[in-house]
């Protein structure tokens, strides 16, 4: 896709901090790090949604996802590794990306969401189940 931010990284059009890189896989820093690392995992093949992976892809990222974790505990002393991935509302860039942020003790990450439209569990569990 001509006007994707991340496919233009993947052609060098745009320079990236490139941590690691395979024929279908590139990992890079994100320019907006919520800590110390932070990165993000991409198919090189424009892909907007986990929907339009395969299962050989999807096996590779989280082969990376591993990979990258080991090298982060090793080299930045990580105290853990959130994995996140957005597919439609809240997904910014249209190219299916795995968040890769590091934590640490101090980082004071925090995940806010609005409490007050939570439902039930109840309710959830059995919208989900029947």
């Amino acid at each position: 896709m001509d006007d994707c931010l991340f496919c233009k990284i993947i052609k060098g059009e745009i320079p990236s901090y490139t941590i690691y890189e395979d024929d279908l896989v590139k990992v890079f820093l994100d320019i907006n790090p919520s800590t110390n690392g932070d990165a993000l995992l991409i198919p090189k093949k424009h892909i907007v949604t986990i929907d339009d992976l395969d299962e050989e892809l999807l096996l590779h990222l989280f082969e990376v996802t591993l990979k990258m974790k080991k090298l982060m505990e090793e080299k930045l002393h990580i105290e853990g590794l959130t994995i996140c991935q957005n597919n439609g509302h809240g997904q910014d860039i249209k190219h299916f990306h795995i968040h890769l942020t590091p934590r640490y003790l101090n980082d004071n990450v925090k995940h806010d969401f609005n409490k007050e439209v939570l439902q039930d569990l109840a309710k959830i569990h059995e919208q989900l189940t029947h």
